[in-house]
């Protein structure tokens, strides 16, 4: 099965990727077009460089990998995706053929982390309004409501909630999907040491978060204008 999960920042998305890595049987690849997002977009990200030295530029031959054979032989594809990286010139046909899944975060606790690594965060940086849009073409396309589930929900009852991902997807649960090594993964993007301190110090899901973070007033108009598009999917998410 080829699983695309897709999210913004700052989502527990990379952890998602390591609980799936340890089941044995599942191939990862970690945002697979932020290369070719900084190229297009000229955004000056942290190790800008890098990223575009080490990944595919070029989006059609990533939409190419996406949709074609499971890595290594196994059985399962996880593809950790950022919405707002699937901007005008990256294709989506290829999003037909593989069973997609949206990880939901509320946009206070989004915005509060993304802008302590990146001050000039702004509503299309952190992914919601095409999440939204992503959602709404897979449900049009398909006839059927997109499986979503909410970080906090999978931070507050990890093995219920994975079980229950699991049951959507139609996949087995494994309890190696609760747990990790320290010290991150050989398939992380070369942007690791910048955004995955937390997840790579960890060896598991963290707790339940607590109260929602206060915000400087211009990120939390951000928040606020994001959380129609949260509220949305959160309506049709996997209940604990």
């Amino acid at each position: 099965m080829h699983i695309a999960m897709w999210s913004g920042p700052r989502n527990l998305s990379t952890a998602m990727m390591y609980a799936l890595a340890a089941r044995g049987d599942c191939a990862v690849w970690d945002e697979p077009f932020y290369a070719a997002y900084l190229r297009l977009t000229g955004l000056d990200h942290p190790m800008r460089h890098e990223i575009i030295a080490a990944g595919e530029t070029d989006p059609a031959r990533v939409a190419a990998r996406l949709a074609g054979p499971v890595p290594g032989g196994r059985a399962h594809f996880y593809q950790k995706h950022m919405c707002q990286h699937m901007i005008d010139g990256v294709p989506r046909d290829w999003m037909d053929d593989v069973t997609n899944v949206f990880l939901i975060r509320h946009p206070a606790r989004v915005l509060a982390s993304f802008a302590a690594k990146y001050e000039a965060a702004g509503l299309a940086d952190i992914g919601f309004v095409q999440q939204a849009e992503l959602f709404d073409r897979v449900a049009q396309r398909t006839g059927i409501t997109p499986i979503v589930i909410d970080s906090a929900d999978i931070r507050a009852n990890p093995e219920p909630m994975l079980h229950k991902l699991c049951s959507a997807l139609d996949i087995g649960f494994t309890p190696a999907m609760l747990s990790w090594p320290a010290g991150g993964h050989a398939e992380d993007g070369v942007w690791a040491p910048v955004w995955y301190g937390a997840v790579h110090r960890s060896t598991g899901f963290a707790g339940p978060e607590g109260p929602l973070p206060d915000l400087a007033p211009d990120y939390a108009r951000i928040a606020e204008a994001a959380r129609p598009y949260y509220d949305q999917l959160a309506r049709v998410r996997l209940r604990p």
